[in-house]
């Protein structure tokens, strides 16, 4: 089952698999903000290397960029609801961007789960599903859905503010690997040099590079410079710049990957932008 639900920018769904597969999720990397809320279900949720475990009515929350990936770990009833949004949706309030500071204001990976000791899960279930459910009515619905929106975002920023944000350093050599991924994403990259810089094998790398991100390494850093490359694009860089500082060596090939991946083309999106 599937309800969804499209307000401008913000995508709301509730989705529901009696017999989940876990052939049927991928890795994704969005260029917006994402609220996960896992209402039941055995799960792994992997970002950016890091590992979590999900129980009924845990939250996860992933910023702009960060891989993830729901690893179905049995066949059970597996329930959730995802919110998608982009910065810009709080900027139009808080211009000071305080209410993304538990997206932005943390390392990749880290602090994205949270649970009902730190957060008033049975709220935010109602809170959710109010959203996708509350009115036939589009003016009063696109009204729950943004104030409520608003209600959740500071819920998720007090949590954040108890529970601090340590400086992050790596432990597992997953993690080390796709730190180093991410900090050198628009420099020259091969499978090859990855592994031997980290003294694996190609396949070895591979391997532990899928287990901590659920993609082979080269779809991984194609994803990243695709949304790196759209965000520069969104800010005013033109798709020979976008191309150029985002990693990739030509731009027909760029282009290509753009088109497969978004569906249009970099110069599209431009224009877009420039339409608003």
């Amino acid at each position: 089952m599937l309800n969804e639900y499209c307000f401008g920018d913000i995508y709301i769904r509730h989705a529901i698999d009696d017999f989940p597969d876990d052939k049927d999720f991928s890795m994704h990397i969005h260029d917006c903000c994402e609220i996960y809320f896992c209402v039941s279900g055995e799960v792994d949720y992997l970002v950016e290397g890091a590992k979590y475990r999900l129980d009924n009515n845990n939250l996860m929350i992933m910023r702009p960029a960060e891989s993830h990936k729901a690893k179905i770990l049995d066949k059970k009833r597996y329930e959730r609801y995802a919110i998608n949004f982009p910065v810009s949706f709080v900027h139009s309030i808080d211009p000071q961007g305080r209410l993304l500071h538990p997206f932005t204001e943390r390392a990749l990976g880290k602090s994205n789960f949270y649970n009902a000791k730190d957060i008033d899960t049975g709220l935010l279930s109602r809170l959710l599903y109010e959203m996708c459910y509350d009115s036939n009515d589009t003016y009063n619905r696109n009204l729950t859905i943004t104030t409520h929106l608003w209600i959740i975002l500071d819920m998720i920023n007090r949590a954040f503010s108890m529970k601090g944000n340590a400086e992050y350093q790596p432990q597992s050599n997953a993690e080390q690997i796709v730190m180093y991924v991410n900090n050198h994403l628009f420099e020259e990259l091969s499978v090859p040099a990855l592994a031997e810089y980290f003294y694996l094998s190609t396949s070895q790398f591979s391997r532990v590079f899928k287990q901590a991100t659920g993609a082979a390494p080269w779809d991984y850093i194609i994803k990243k410079r695709l949304t790196a490359a759209k965000e520069k694009i969104r800010s005013g860089f033109s798709a020979q710049e976008a191309c150029e500082t985002s990693g990739f060596k030509e731009y027909s090939a760029f282009y290509r990957a753009y088109m497969k991946h978004f569906g249009c083309s970099p110069k599209k999106d431009g224009e877009k932008i420039e339409m608003l």
